[in-house]
């Protein structure tokens, strides 16, 4: 056979084949749908007991670092490179950081422009201890408002008191409180300090708070706490 018949005969021989593929009846593909299994959010967010954030007597960074963490998460709050570089965490050297704490971030202080920005992050029933503004050689008495982002907090001014109150303050802050007018502040809403130098506290509701701070120029030589047994101290530091 001659070399153009042979590659005749196989180009006849594959076009039948290919034919043959062609022809065949097409296999449908199943698909099957895998489950995603997200794991459930809480309802509420979980609390703990001193025997929890200290180790040994001493307070742990890890572990209060952790709560808030847990907290931001049940949020949806965003945690940036700045937010971790620049949070603090403090007890106010009491001991007793389930009830009395709080962690926070200046976002930004100026004195030149005399303004602040500042978050406050506060565990489910945590408390900012009793304390005032006053003016100091390079400022002003600070003055405040504060929007609860999320969660709820507990305002106390040192207005009328309020009768049948319903929050039960920390027992080893009550011979230290003198601000006992209270205003519950909801997530969206806001609150004002209610004078310059007024003595004043706030305490998170049972889900915790995340709270914006506005407020004028904030020196330190100026805050001053009613408990004369509070140092600020900073466990990230």
């Amino acid at each position: 056979m001659k070399r153009r018949d042979i590659l005749k005969t196989a180009a006849l021989g594959t076009a039948g084949v290919l034919s043959g593929v062609a022809c065949a009846p097409e296999k449908k593909q199943e698909t099957v749908k895998a489950e995603v299994l997200t794991p459930a959010k809480p309802a509420t967010l979980p609390t703990y007991g001193n025997d929890h954030f200290y180790e040994n007597g001493k307070l742990s960074a890890k572990k209060t670092l952790d709560a808030y963490l847990e907290m931001m998460e049940f949020y949806n709050y965003p945690v940036d490179k700045f937010l971790r570089e620049n949070m603090f965490i403090s007890d106010f050297s009491l001991g007793d950081f389930a009830n009395a704490g709080m962690c926070g971030v200046f976002w930004h202080n100026s004195l030149e422009h005399n303004y602040f920005a500042h978050e406050i992050y506060l565990l489910p029933g945590q408390m900012i201890v009793e304390h005032c503004h006053l003016p100091t050689k390079i400022a002003k008495a600070k003055m405040e408002t504060w929007q609860v982002r999320h969660g709820s907090i507990y305002t106390f001014s040192d207005d009328e008191e309020t009768k049948d109150l319903k929050v039960k303050l920390p027992e080893s802050q009550q011979p230290h409180i003198t601000a006992r007018h209270c205003v519950e502040v909801k997530r969206g809403e806001m609150a004002t300090l209610n004078r310059l130098e007024a003595k004043h506290f706030m305490m998170a509701g049972p889900q915790g708070a995340i709270v914006s701070e506005y407020a004028s120029y904030h020196d330190n030589d100026g805050l001053k706490f009613t408990n004369p047994n509070v140092v600020f101290n900073n466990v990230l530091s």
